[in-house]
């Protein structure tokens, strides 16, 4: 019998706490589905498909109720509690299960939203964990230049923000195209820069570099007015200077200055940019 799913079972014994499920009339191993859940017409040698998972008391038990998320599966689920050795998930039947605080990408509040996947821990107990990361697909439909929304569910210095597009497919924001922080569960709309050779995305969030010059012209524009005409910035700026203040890649922010600079809107100096008279 395979907790977390659907399993195709044999009716063997009617009691008063329910029918005693097999998986063949000769298996020692039963599964009590309680009276509760037990259809009107369910006599014993009728078959039936019913989830099994563990009851509070840490029983095989079985339930004609279909969960918000079966094994290995992908969902969003609402927080509904957090105890001493992790959060309590609402997953559509009676006992709560644990996300586990090492199994969180994030520390989780009650009443939030987050995307996690179901799995066997190594005692043999139900559990969810919100690095996902190994029951995402890589057979996306999307190709380059699309534009994809998804879920942000981890984050890394080194490489950037790892993201579920569809909640489903794997993709990374690489650290270089991370022109603002993302934090885990936020939802993103990104366009596909790339599809590797084994099917994950790596995507932007900024749009390609022609149609974007002219917002960030505009941002720099904005910004200098605000400041009262001068920012202390040029085209050789340190890069996270650039990002921390602008959003913007230090390419894209030499292009942006390339093109107000042409325009004859700005003075670029030895350690500043300034608007012209004009």
């Amino acid at each position: 019998m395979k907790p977390g799913e659907i399993n195709h079972l044999i009716a063997i014994t009617k009691t008063e706490h329910g029918m005693y499920l097999a998986e063949s009339k000769t298996a020692e191993e039963k599964v009590l589905l309680p009276r509760k859940y037990v259809p009107n017409d369910l006599n014993p040698s009728d078959e039936i498909d019913v989830f099994l998972y563990r009851d509070s008391a840490d029983r095989l038990i079985a339930t004609t109720k279909t969960p918000k998320i079966m094994m290995h599966q992908i969902a969003r689920l609402i927080v509904s509690d957090v105890g001493k050795i992790g959060a309590f998930v609402d997953w559509g039947l009676e006992k709560d299960l644990l996300l586990p605080y090492k199994e969180q990408t994030k520390k989780v509040e009650k009443g939030e939203e987050v995307l996690v996947a179901l799995y066997l821990d190594k005692t043999g107990r139900l559990a969810l964990t919100m690095n996902v990361y190994p029951y995402l697909e890589s057979n996306s439909p999307y190709q380059k230049e699309d534009t994809v929304r998804g879920t942000v569910y981890q984050t890394s210095k080194n490489f950037g923000a790892f993201v579920a597009v569809d909640d489903r497919y794997s993709a990374l924001i690489p650290k270089k195209e991370l022109v603002r922080d993302l934090a885990v569960s936020e939802k993103v709309e990104a366009r596909v820069i790339a599809v590797l050779e084994d099917g994950r995305l790596t995507l932007g969030l900024r749009k390609k570099s022609y149609e974007q010059i002219g917002e960030d012209a505009e941002k720099i524009l904005e910004e200098l007015k605000a400041s009262g005409g001068s920012l202390p910035f040029n085209d050789k700026a340190d890069p996270e200077k650039i990002r921390e203040h602008f959003g913007m890649s230090k390419a894209e922010f030499k292009r942006a200055l390339g093109k107000l600079y042409k325009e004859r809107l700005i003075v670029i100096g030895e350690d500043s940019v300034s608007l012209t008279q004009k």
